[in-house]
């Protein structure tokens, strides 16, 4: 009688496997998709009713997942989704793609996760592979979930199999994407690391497996604490630019040219997304449990926090030179999602940019062809019209976001004054617009 190990292992090649998924968000939705085109039944769980029914009638809520290719899963019996989490002891394997959020206090909200783990561990059995997507900090795959498995008089290793394995995910990205993306993967034991590997090599075209889940949670921390730390640097010489009077962009694309020992980033308003602005802060709050301060990322998050403020300084300063205070001003922001063409919203510093100029009185607007309308903190509000009577009546119009669909020529050609924080405007021609890039264009001032 083969192992439960071999036995997960045959149906995993023979794709008998039934895969779950927990979570059915940018990271979640995606995953069961390529399952299923793996040739995996797979059932997608999730609490949220409003997306469960739209699923189930070949919609989709995620920008990167076209409806189509839901449909068609749908129809063949593929893939189904549900609300009921006993459907989740069918499964052979369960991929964990919650969200982990913030407290305010910049404290990992493990809630998601300890609610899924709770509800898995309710209708677990033997033979099944368990993986934790969701970032988090070091240590929460063998402490969260592994004792709650255990608690169901389950071995891990040898009658479960337990996991991390890091999203990847980036939205709008038009040449990675789950399927082509290297996928990280570390287990409890060895055998848990080969069911895992197995299985995602069954759908991912490169599997990277590493000696344990706190390697491979710290994997995509330092993934993204590199990305916030550079872009940090990269903000702080945005403004360093702006006081030698030096132009950043131009700064930024000559160190480009060098063939090695440089890598290109890009400054901005600030950062947004789910991964990002948070992930290096699980780091941090780990690290302070073991009495170490993590410098270079307080610093960094301190600088690209920063940068809403400065952004909305420069507008104000713009204004003041047109004779015009904030206050009263109207301002149409362009773009809202955190980066250019995609409908992802989540921690976007365009919010910041709005809040503070609202704060300061400012009429403010926005224009978003992604993102039609939205709901945050008890504030709505809808796109408005590109138009040119949109464009004439503002006092200010602040590029936030770059997305590649607005005719940025037409902004210039119609708006009066143009605070570009995205460097959109560098190629478009001479009009009667004043436009103000991220930083000045002067020369320095003489020490001498």
């Amino acid at each position: 009688m083969p192992s439960t190990k071999d036995a997960l292992l045959s149906r995993i090649a023979d794709r008998s496997a039934v895969s779950a998924v927990v979570g059915l968000g940018y990271v979640g939705l995606p995953l069961a998709m390529e399952l299923c085109e793996a040739g995996f039944h797979v059932i997608g769980y999730d609490v949220s009713t409003r997306v469960v029914d739209l699923l189930m009638r070949g919609e989709s809520h995620i920008q990167d997942v076209p409806a189509a290719q839901v449909a068609k899963h749908v129809k063949s019996g593929k893939f189904v989704a549900t609300t009921d989490a006993a459907k989740l002891n069918a499964a052979d394997t369960i991929s964990i793609a919650v969200p982990t959020p913030l407290a305010k206090t910049r404290d990992p909200d493990m809630s998601y996760v300890l609610s899924a783990a709770e509800t898995i561990a309710a209708h677990t059995r033997p033979g099944q592979l368990i993986v934790l997507e969701s970032t988090t900090y070091p240590g929460t795959t063998r402490e969260l979930l592994q004792p709650r498995l255990e608690a169901k008089g389950l071995t891990v290793g040898r009658d479960v199999f337990l996991a991390f394995s890091p999203e990847r995910v980036d939205p709008g990205n038009p040449k990675y994407n789950t399927k082509n993306t290297p996928k990280v993967v570390g287990g409890i034991t060895p055998a848990c690391n080969e069911v895992a590997t197995r299985f995602y090599s069954s759908t991912i075209d490169t599997v990277v497996p590493v000696s344990s889940p706190e390697a491979a949670e710290l994997v995509k921390l330092l993934e993204n604490t590199f990305r916030s730390v550079n872009i940090g640097l990269v903000n702080e010489m945005a403004i360093v630019c702006e006081r030698l009077g030096v132009d950043v962009w131009e700064v930024i694309d000559a160190a480009a040219t060098k063939p090695f020992g440089f890598m290109k980033f890009t400054p901005g308003p600030g950062i947004g997304g789910h991964c990002i602005p948070l992930d290096p802060h699980y780091l941090a709050w780990k690290m302070r449990s073991l009495n170490y301060k993590t410098r270079f990322i307080d610093l960094a998050s301190e600088i690209n926090s920063a940068m809403p403020d400065f952004v909305v300084e420069k507008i104000a300063h713009a204004l003041n030179e047109d004779r015009k205070a904030v206050n009263g001003s109207r301002v149409l922001v362009l773009g809202i999602a955190y980066k250019k063409d995609i409908d992802d919203m989540r921690e976007s510093p365009a919010l910041d940019v709005m809040r503070l100029l609202e704060a300061r009185g400012a009429v403010v607007s926005y224009h978003d062809p992604f993102v039609p309308s939205f709901r945050e903190d008890g504030h709505e509000a809808s796109s408005v019209a590109l138009t040119k009577d949109a464009l004439a009546t503002a006092d200010a119009v602040v590029v936030v976001t770059d997305h590649t669909a607005v005719d940025y020529q037409f902004v210039v050609d119609h708006a009066t004054l143009v605070v570009d924080t995205r460097n959109a405007l560098g190629k478009v021609k001479a009009s009667k617009a004043r436009i103000i890039p991220l930083t000045a264009q002067r020369l320095p001032i003489s020490s001498h």
